[in-house]
Formats: C-alpha cells, sequence, structure tokens
C-alpha cells in the first residue's frame, strides 16, 4: 500500500517539478519527492504490509520448530 502512495507522491512531485509550482506553504516537488522516498523506505522496512495468513496459521514468519 504505501508503494502505491508513494508512486502516487512521486507523480505529484513530478509534476511540480515539470510546471516549477509551488503549493502554499512553500512546498514544491522536492519536497513530494523527499516524501515519496520516505514513503518507499517505510515500505521496504516492511511496515503497512499485510501479512497473509497460511493454512497452518504461521503469519509473516511461516511454521515454527516445537
Amino acid at each position: 500500500m504505501l508503494a502505491i502512495v508513494s508512486a502516487i507522491v512521486f507523480g505529484l512531485g513530478f509534476l511540480l517539478d515539470l510546471l516549477d509550482a509551488r503549493i502554499a506553504g512553500n512546498i514544491s516537488g522536492t519536497t513530494f519527492m523527499l516524501l515519496g522516498l520516505t514513503l518507499l523506505a517505510l515500505h521496504q522496512a516492511g511496515i503497512g504490509t499485510a501479512s497473509v495468513k497460511s493454512y497452518g496459521g504461521g503469519g509473516w514468519r511461516g511454521r515454527t520448530r516445537r
């Protein structure tokens, strides 16, 4: 989910940079690019990802040995 949001933020930042526009509060395309990188880093760290439960109920780690 964070990767999709990151792609949207990168797109907005790219458009703002192309148009050389700024949003109120001095927010430019570079700000959106940095926000996109932050969201992408969080996605790569595993934050915001859903774990899929298997039939064994192991979650994202799988089955544990006992």
